[in-house]
């Protein structure tokens, strides 16, 4: 048995186009385009590469780009204010600070000061809030990605067994929590878990979110799982080799043995991430412009 690839790379290129049909659409109406604006303090490389790709892709959905690139020591102050600043400009749909920020600035408190109704990466404790009574509001990207990709692979989820490995609040408690809106049956396991191997052996659905390179073998899955890959790990370097080779949480060859379907790393669930960045800010525009979104399958 060799296990279908989910290919996260094409799914989310067709989400990409179909927001940035809307955004047209919603431009014509709104008399504007839909903005996001992302703020990245400090000049970490990793996170300058990832903000710009956001705004090429923002502008390649037919969306404002609104860049905010502050230097490594500003203030908690001179950030909030910015912040503030951003809530009230009504150009701006979705605001995005770049984490993690430097040591010296509080994110919590930086999340908190972004509107709720703004806040398109769904951090904010009211969107959390939100998630978990079944309301409307903001959702994280990484796990909303996730989710899609599942219900297009398999469907109606309605009780399959679910095991989420981690519980971080930005990917395993609202990944949980969709799952269990889908009508999952979910566990979420985590380091302390006893036995973890046997917990996740019983999951049709298995998502990996602990940031430990291959750690998911073989024979902790079922036969015929789905298996959702959300980890980003680079390996030591071959020798000779400038980079190490970059794989997720599991080990997706053996992996591949006995799942009927996974996510490779990378090409799965990465890309997802700015489309549903994307598909947010276009639903924040809309709310915020009082216009009904007219396809509301995104």
């Amino acid at each position: 048995m060799s296990a279908t690839r989910i290919d996260g790379k094409a799914f989310a290129a067709n989400l990409r186009e179909r927001v940035g049909a809307l955004a047209a659409d919603f431009e014509s109406k709104a008399g504007r385009k839909a903005g996001l604006a992302v703020v990245l303090v400090g000049d970490d490389a990793a996170s300058q590469v990832y903000v710009r790709s956001k705004g090429k892709a923002t502008v390649a959905a037919n969306m404002e780009s609104f860049g905010h690139l502050l230097p490594s020591d500003t203030s908690e102050a001179d950030l909030l204010a910015l912040v503030e600043k951003l809530n009230a400009d009504p150009r701006v749909d979705g605001i995005l600070v770049q984490l993690p920020l430097p040591g010296h600035l509080d994110e919590q408190a930086i999340i908190a000061a972004i509107a709720p109704d703004k806040d398109v990466d769904g951090f904010h404790v009211i969107n959390a809030g939100r998630l978990s009574v079944g309301q409307t509001g903001f959702v994280p990207c990484t796990p909303l990605g996730c989710i899609m990709l599942l219900t297009d692979r398999l469907g109606d989820l309605s009780g399959l067994e679910a095991v989420v490995i981690g519980r971080s609040n930005i990917v395993g408690k609202p990944m949980a929590q969709l799952l269990l809106d889908a009508n999952a049956t979910v566990t979420i396991a985590h380091s302390r878990t006893k036995d973890l191997p046997a917990v996740v052996r019983r999951a049709d659905i298995v998502v990996a979110a602990v940031g430990r390179p291959e750690m998911v073998k073989k024979d902790w899955l079922k036969d015929g799982a789905t298996v959702i890959d959300v980890g980003i790990n680079r390996l030591p370097p071959e020798p000779g080799a400038e980079k190490g080779k970059l794989v997720g949480d599991v080990a997706f060859g053996e992996a591949s043995e006995v799942a009927a379907a996974i996510t490779p790393v990378p090409g799965g669930v990465g890309p997802m991430t700015i489309a549903v960045l994307l598909r947010n800010t276009l639903v924040a525009a809309h709310r915020n412009a009082g216009i009904e979104l007219v396809d509301d399958t995104i």
